[in-house]
């Protein structure tokens, strides 16, 4: 079969959307087969992960149901939960209503850990994102979210197998000499084994297959369904609070991430781009024994970049990894305009040098020349605090409020990066923010945001995850001396 390698050609997006008040973070950086193949094939049972038993619910209810009905059974305990201690919060005393919410953090994060584990789909990736969050969420989630990351329990082999077998049209055994049966990691859409060529391809033999799980289309469509669903309720009792946009972003993003073909050429145009740098490794792609739902890349290895230990025992200086995290993602947004928009800890490994090893390519963005340069004269209001040139940024940018002559919005959006991070610290204080989200709130209140771009939410996202990065390593990277350079190069490249 000849390898499937489509036009590369990245779409670009000027799309906008309303915000949400409660998300909005910083925008600089601090540190093929038919849609659901194998669902009408394959028992339920089949599509859970390795020794995870069906419930009675899922044995005796319709897939569809049964998901809707456990999502929103355990959304409506934990938020309920929480407003329950609200409410009684004078009678309970400050004491005891800060324990009680203590033990709902961890009674939440435990079971929250448990559905996604089993009912994987977007809800590992949701899982992914609140583990990634130190900085700003509660250590009884985090403790326990991270481990989605790369260690969800992975789906059984001869579902696997046959996946890669329908997919590359011939047996396992005509290509790999070996391939190892236990996935090196698994997460939210597929999982990783690691397996040798029969044959070197591009000077390669050892290479990494990534085997998407069957039927996780349809999954996921139903968990789009079930969270706009419960938005919509939420939106009922807490009518300051607005998530559609993220909902919108994870409906316009996630089939990109289901297609690997995108994701391969992601790699390879993001691998173009730090050519000239010996310190950033982006796997090869062996297109040869890759499609739509199967992906061989060049096996990379490495510590992880939140294994402090691990680090330690290669001599790897985690300050140094701070700052080549920091100035590698300041190279793709204002100089490069195309960057890696799914940095959790699962993606990265690193190298002694330091050198860093991104993997998962699948959610990445290109930035038009306009927009990119743009956001580097926003960076250069915020961090020299020009109100006026700021405000115009934001505005050029496509940030619209219902009242354009009133600049509180756009001030506040500013503070919102300038006084969230402690002294000597390039990583949000969760204090901090809470006071800025607080000003920020009563600020939209009283003038609503009507659009912000769909590249500024993704760039929020970047860097509110490498915000939960830089806790993990305690980065001390000088923000303001590490960013002016390219945000000026950026500037300079326009003239």
């Amino acid at each position: 079969k000849k390898p499937i390698k489509p036009n590369p050609q990245i779409p670009q997006s000027n799309q906008t959307c309303a915000v949400p008040l409660s998300h909005l973070r910083s925008p600089l950086p601090l540190a093929g087969e038919g849609q659901g193949e194998g669902s009408f094939h394959l028992p339920p049972s089949s599509l859970l992960p390795h020794n995870q038993p069906m419930s009675l619910l899922q044995r005796v209810l319709p897939p569809r149901l049964d998901r809707w009905l456990a999502v929103t059974t355990l959304a409506a305990r934990i938020y309920g939960g929480y407003k329950g201690i609200t409410m009684r919060e004078k009678r309970l005393g400050e004491q005891e209503a800060e324990r009680r919410r203590l033990k709902h953090h961890s009674w939440s994060a435990n079971h929250y850990y448990d559905l996604a584990v089993s009912r994987q789909g977007l809800l590992i990736k949701l899982g992914q994102i609140i583990g990634s969050r130190p900085d700003l969420i509660p250590d009884e989630y985090t403790n326990v979210l991270s481990r989605l990351q790369d260690d969800v329990p992975p789906r059984p082999f001869p579902i696997i197998k046959r996946r890669i077998e329908r997919q590359l049209e011939r047996p396992l055994t005509d290509i790999f000499s070996d391939f190892e049966e236990t996935p090196i990691a698994a997460a939210s859409l597929a999982q990783v084994h690691r397996a040798q060529l029969k044959q070197p391809v591009k000077g390669h033999t050892e290479v990494a297959v990534k085997v998407q799980y069957p039927g996780i289309e349809i999954i996921v469509h139903r968990d789009l369904e079930n969270v706009r669903f419960l938005l919509r309720i939420l939106a009922l009792f807490e009518r300051n609070l607005d998530f559609t946009p993220i909902v919108e972003e994870l409906s316009h993003n996630v089939p990109m991430e289901l297609d690997f073909i995108n994701e391969g050429h992601n790699a390879e145009t993001i691998a173009h781009n730090f050519a000239d740098r010996d310190d950033v490794i982006i796997p090869d792609i062996i297109w040869e024994y890759s499609t739509r739902r199967v992906l061989t890349m060049e096996y990379t290895g490495g510590v992880k970049i939140t294994d402090l230990e691990g680090m330690a025992r290669e001599g790897i200086v985690p300050q140094e990894v701070s700052q080549l995290v920091t100035d590698t993602y300041c190279e793709q947004l204002y100089l490069h305009g195309m960057f890696h928009a799914d940095p959790h800890p699962g993606n990265f490994f690193v190298r002694p040098g330091p050198k860093l090893v991104m993997l998962d390519f699948g959610l990445c963005r290109k930035l038009d020349d306009k927009f990119r340069i743009g956001y580097a004269r926003l960076t250069e209001a915020m961090l020299a605090w020009n109100i006026s040139e700021m405000v115009q940024a934001y505005k050029d940018l496509g940030i619209k409020v219902k009242n354009a002559n009133d600049p509180t919005v756009y001030l506040e959006l500013g503070r919102a990066f300038m006084d969230t991070s402690a002294d000597d610290r390039a990583y949000a204080d969760r204090d901090l923010v809470e006071q800025a989200n607080e000003r920020l709130k009563v600020a939209v209140r009283d003038n609503p945001i009507t659009e912000i771009p769909r590249e500024l939410l993704l760039i929020m996202r970047v860097t509110g995850l490498l915000s939960g990065l830089g806790k993990h390593l305690d980065s001390r990277v000088d923000v303001v001396n590490t960013l002016l350079p390219y945000v000026r190069a950026a500037q300079e490249g326009a003239r």
